[in-house]
């Protein structure tokens, strides 16, 4: 089973140190999705992985996460 996450941040900046955590911790690229006119972060992750995204989602200080 897999879930969705959705951040969104304040600056096309944290959305890309965002997107290069993920990448760092083996987050496969086809898995994240950036929408940089709308500063979000969208990764798609197995259920049992959820938590250590959200981690790393919530490390850079989302303005909202869902």
């Amino acid at each position: 089973m897999t879930d969705a996450v959705v951040a969104t941040y304040n600056d096309v900046t944290t959305v890309k140190n965002v997107e290069d955590d993920l990448r760092s911790t083996g987050i496969p690229m086809e898995e994240i999705r950036v929408d940089n006119d709308h500063f979000k972060v969208r990764v798609t992750i197995p259920h049992a992985t959820k938590a250590e995204v959200l981690e790393i989602l919530k490390r850079h200080k989302p303005a909202e996460v869902h």
